[in-house]
């Protein structure tokens, strides 16, 4: 029987669906203020009951709303380590994670994002291996599984006999920077993560800045500008190639943020998931604009958690369009989607096009 621990944060991703891009420190507050709810439980639940190894399992769990409360009723032998406060902090992941380390426990599980990584780093380095659930944010580091199903499949290859390990990145990303529309991320240490191949997710990549990607982010904007349709909001997404579409247009847009355009007029500014549907409501039709993140591949659940799986549903497929630079795209295995909710993502998923020019386009598949 494996030992396996569980550790969650429960005000993980909040921040997402209103535009706060993290919840480090008291930022969480306010994403409530806002009308956040919690992300974590959804998250754990769909991670737990796709194990099929519980009977080899016993799980070391911490109390409460990180851990205890989502393994009830669950079919698995637990037990409740240590004591947390009312208002869980980074000292309570901390002190649970060195309990557990102490209780011999063979894998550590937990549910976040970078910030979460970062404080299980502080206390394990090396010394056990990590499965971890993505529910933060950005998630920008490479130790998280794909998505809580892939974390399930994880566990039962480890509990089935596959121990091999390997280091992956854990990243700093400073989330006032962030907020403030730069990325500016730094090696943070190492976890080990169980060697499976197409369950854990690459380390974001950086924007290469050389002469012929930026030619192809300008092919691939001008393509997109000149194919717009009126009468249309056009929501785009974080990163380097869609903002060339509004430096050619010669509008601000926030680098790290989602922005909106309405007859190639700038109507909206780092929104949340709020004012995106007050928006739509406002002009009826509506597309969306992404690109793949480098080295991962995800183009909805890491990093625009502000366009949610309600507006998602409520555009369809055939308003999505996904621009990448030919390098970024063809470095790629397949194109990924976490939203956290299996409907959109099933609605999501399948053959796709892609602007990777002008006049130019790839057909790549959407993997969950």
């Amino acid at each position: 029987m494996k030992k396996i621990g569980l550790i969650a944060n429960p005000i993980a991703g909040m921040g997402g669906s209103v535009g706060l891009k993290g919840t480090d420190g008291d930022i969480f507050k306010k994403a409530i203020e806002m009308g956040a709810t919690p992300i974590t439980p959804k998250r754990i639940e769909n991670f737990l009951i796709n194990i099929k190894t519980t009977e080899n399992i016993l799980l070391i769990v911490a109390p409460g709303k990180m851990g205890e409360d989502y393994v009830k009723n669950k079919g698995f032998e637990f037990e409740v380590l240590g004591e947390i406060g009312e208002n869980t902090t980074a000292e309570d992941t901390k002190k649970i994670a060195s309990l557990m380390v102490k209780k011999a426990i063979d894998l550590l599980v937990f549910c976040g994002g970078d910030g979460t990584a970062r404080d299980i780093f502080d206390v394990i380095e090396l010394s056990i291996p990590v499965v971890a659930i993505p529910s933060g944010v950005k998630m920008f580091s490479s130790v998280f599984a794909l998505n809580p199903l892939a974390a399930a499949k994880i566990i039962d290859k480890f509990v089935g006999g596959i121990t091999d390990t390997q280091e992956k990145e854990v990243l700093d990303i400073d989330e006032e920077a962030f907020r403030n529309n730069r990325l500016d991320s730094k090696l943070y240490g190492y976890l080990l993560v169980p060697k499976i191949q197409n369950l854990i997710q690459n380390a974001k990549d950086s924007s290469k800045l050389g002469r012929t990607i930026d030619e192809n982010k300008y092919e691939i904007a001008r393509q997109v500008i000149e194919t717009m349709d009126e009468e249309t909001l056009y929501l785009l997404g974080p990163g380097t190639t869609v903002k060339s579409i509004t430096d050619q247009l010669r509008l601000h847009k926030f680098l790290l943020g989602v922005d909106a355009i309405y007859n190639k007029t700038s109507v909206g500014e780092d929104l949340n998931e709020s004012s995106i549907i007050k928006l739509l409501d406002k002009y009826k039709k509506g597309k969306i604009i992404v690109s793949p993140i480098g080295g991962q591949g995800f183009v909805f659940g890491r990093g625009n958690k502000q366009i949610t799986p309600k507006i998602l549903k409520r555009l369809g497929k055939k308003n999505i369009i996904i621009i990448s630079t030919e390098e970024k795209i063809k470095s790629l295995k397949c194109l990924r989607v976490d939203t956290g909710d299996d409907e959109t993502d099933n609605l999501l998923k399948g053959l796709t096009k892609v602007i990777i020019g002008y006049k130019e386009e790839l057909i790549c598949k959407i993997e969950c």
